[in-house]
């Protein structure tokens, strides 16, 4: 009796793993549903790039516009520092000056009187040059009219041959600073005769008044 070995009647088993014609089709379906997603996931990735890039351009843009206004700011607290330093300056050497002005009122009148001579004349001249290089400037006429923003008057007078309120004597003369006024002129004014006044008005509305009655009075026939 023969013996039969076992399994050579058998059929060997396929691997256990081999694809079956309905695993490829799950395969492709599955493909095809994949195929469209890549796109998709590109297009959301570049969406939210263009997000971030909105962003940090919109952030730039506030960062600028804080910049430029800081940067104006600046600029006028410079000007307005500049301007307010300039003023100090002023008002400090507007305080000097008017100290000196007595000292100048006594070199003006010893020159007057013939007094300015010698070495008291160097010196006097050497500070009338200085006070001119600060600015400081000397006025006041005879014979200008009389302005109450800059003359102060000290005396008052009536004169035939004025026709306005005029400044006939310069007490003390006026000094500014650029435009301001560190001491007026104190003058002496004259006005107009009040009768004198009136006779030139009269003598000078009558041309007028003839003129007037001869372009209306009654024709000749």
């Amino acid at each position: 009796m023969t013996e039969e070995t076992p399994g050579f009647d058998e059929k060997p088993d396929g691997p256990s793993d081999a694809a079956t014609p309905d695993d490829a089709a799950q395969a492709a379906e599955s493909a095809e549903q994949a195929g469209p997603a890549a796109p998709a996931g590109e297009e959301l990735v570049e969406v939210g790039l263009k997000a971030q890039l909105d962003q940090a351009q919109s952030a730039l843009n506030e960062r600028t516009a804080d910049l430029q206004r800081l940067q104006a700011e600046y600029q006028n607290y410079r000007r307005r520092v500049e301007r307010d330093r300039a003023a100090v300056k002023e008002v400090a050497v507007a305080n000097l000056l008017a100290e000196l002005l007595p000292t100048l009122d006594d070199i003006g009148r010893a020159r007057d009187h013939g007094e300015l001579v010698g070495g008291f004349k160097s010196v006097a001249e050497s500070l009338e040059t200085v006070v001119a290089k600060m600015g400081l400037q000397q006025f006041g006429k005879e014979g200008e009219p009389f302005d109450p923003l800059v003359h102060e008057a000290l005396m008052h007078s009536y004169a035939p041959d004025v026709t306005e309120t005029t400044c006939v004597q310069i007490l003390q003369p006026g000094y500014r600073l650029g435009e301001r006024t560190i001491r007026p002129a104190r003058v002496a004014v004259a006005e107009p005769q009040p009768g004198v006044q009136a006779k030139g008005q009269e003598a000078a509305d009558a041309p007028e008044a003839a003129g007037d009655e001869e372009s209306g009075g009654p024709e000749k026939g």
